[in-house]
């Protein structure tokens, strides 16, 4: 005949459970590469695209 366990007991090891897998969770989460370097820098505004102006000459 099995054991039949308390019910306090029972929750116990629901909580456990569940909270291990949450831990679990979190650390999956959390588990992607690290970004160690640098972002580059965006290139400055004369090199990115020619003012208006030389666009608006270039047709006459």
């Amino acid at each position: 005949m099995p054991v039949r366990f308390r019910t306090a007991e029972r929750y116990a090891r629901a909580l456990a459970a569940a909270v291990a897998a949450v831990v679990c969770l979190l650390l999956a989460a959390n588990a992607g590469p690290a970004d160690t370097a640098p972002s580059p820098a965006p290139a400055p505004a004369q090199e990115a695209a020619p003012p208006a102006d030389e666009l608006a000459s270039a047709d006459g």
